[in-house]
């Protein structure tokens, strides 16, 4: 892969409409999320669903679909399977949320295998796009990362069906142990993996920070840590059987140390000046830190308690906003203006004054936007801690989110070549209008 976006061969990109249109979804998706913990008669489950099948998945099957075929110089095997994707996932997601809030527990398998379906195009898609052989790091997390999404939406349908018609005690499985072994999966598995191998490429392209022997080792403790622990956590927790989550979680946790290290080094040896994306990445260094730190001593000593399933208790925030969320929305701050300028303004270098890439969004809401979510996650992260009340907390963080989504709203209505109705609906909204007309 290349070390820098000005190496990409951008003539290998899909159309700009499919990554942006998993961005938009994404960022509503988020908003809509944090929205509905703030509804009476909320679920944890729809919740949680909204925010990562929602939100950081969606997102990450936007940018793997961008940025494999430019990043590894192969062709995206299907543009259509990239379209539907979105729609599966999105329409069943709508679904099931809407089920779990009604109490309409039946509807929850069908939903739930639409919303499988579009990931396993997603993966399929991707697999087939991937180089064969000679994987970097980041391929190779990503080839890993599939696998995860394969099994995750697996796991899911089964526990949708046994929502419905308890099935899981005919076949001697226990519901809480395959729910722990799906969201294992699903955050540290193919959320988590995929993020850090983003990192292995995108810390040195956005630091232009110099990468020496002491990075490629850490890098190699990684490599052979998480990817293993992961799945042995994910496995002692199924069967539950502790010593073997306990091997699980000390693996993930040395692979997470090692790349946290890694990425310090990246961010501290920066040779460009902060930006609206390394700010980010910072705060998400911090919070991976912290959580690493905390939830050590708990899942040594007790990798199968229900309170430590997103690691030490009242850390769940800190992992999936403050460390998972900020690395996504820096990524966004710049990859959305990158897509745009590309495509608008890259022809006209050299014949005409065009824009920088980080001019496209406005700097003062970049920051208000910081200001509230650093604000907003770490009021949830206190509160979860000592359990306090996170209602006033989780509205400033939700307003952090829609203040990036405007400002990512402008750079698409201000430089991108369709309005934002067209961007989400494609040619069905450009059929319908033409119709009325």
């Amino acid at each position: 892969m290349s070390a820098f976006l000005g190496d990409v061969d951008a003539e290998k990109q899909p159309p700009m409409t499919i990554p942006l249109r998993h961005f938009v979804v994404g960022v509503g998706l988020a908003v809509l999320g944090g929205g509905v913990a703030f509804l009476p008669e909320s679920s944890a489950l729809a919740h949680v669903h909204l925010l990562l099948a929602g939100w950081i998945c969606v997102t990450i099957m936007g940018a793997m679909t961008q940025f494999v075929p430019v990043w590894s110089g192969t062709t995206l095997h299907s543009r259509r399977l990239a379209t539907a994707q979105l729609a599966l996932v999105t329409g069943g997601l709508l679904g099931f949320v809407a089920s779990v809030q009604a109490g309409a527990l039946r509807w929850t398998l069908p939903f739930g295998l639409l919303m499988a379906a579009g990931f396993w195009a997603f993966v399929y898609n991707v697999a087939r796009t991937l180089p064969r052989g000679g994987l970097d790091a980041t391929e190779r997390h990503f080839a890993i990362a599939l696998g995860f999404f394969l099994v995750v939406p697996a796991l899911g349908v089964l526990l949708a069906a046994d929502l419905a018609t308890p099935l899981l005690p005919r076949w001697g499985l226990a519901r809480p142990a395959v729910r722990a072994a799906h969201v294992t999966l699903a955050v540290f598995g193919a959320v988590l993996t995929t993020v850090l191998g983003a990192l292995y490429q995108l810390g040195g392209m956005f630091t232009q920070s110099e990468r020496g022997r002491v990075d490629d080792a850490l890098c190699r403790v990684e490599t052979a840590t998480y990817p293993t622990g992961v799945a042995v956590l994910a496995g002692g927790r199924l069967i539950g059987h502790a010593a073997v989550a306990r091997v699980g979680a000390a693996a993930l946790l040395v692979g997470l140390a090692a790349f946290l290290a890694f990425f310090a080094r990246r961010l501290v040896g920066a040779r460009v000046d902060p930006s609206p994306v390394l700010r980010r990445y910072a705060v998400a260094a911090v919070a991976f830190a912290l959580w690493t730190v905390a939830t050590a001593p708990a899942w040594l000593s007790a990798p199968l308690a229900p309170s430590s399933l997103f690691g030490a208790p009242g850390t769940a925030h800190l992992l999936l906003f403050g460390g998972v969320g900020f690395v996504v929305l820096g990524t966004l701050y710049h990859v959305v203006p990158f897509i745009v300028w590309v495509h608008r303004y890259s022809d006209q270098l050299g014949f005409e004054r065009v824009p920088l890439v980080d001019d496209l969004y406005d700097d003062r809401l970049a920051r208000a936007d910081l200001v509230a979510c650093v604000v907003g996650v770490g009021g949830l992260v206190g509160g979860d801690l000592v359990g306090l009340p996170t209602t006033l907390p989780g509205g400033v963080a939700v307003v952090g989110f829609a203040l990036f989504g405007a400002n990512v709203v402008s750079v698409l209505e201000n430089h991108g070549p369709h309005s934002l109705s067209e961007l989400v609906l494609g040619a069905t909204f450009r059929r319908l209008v033409g119709g009325l007309r």
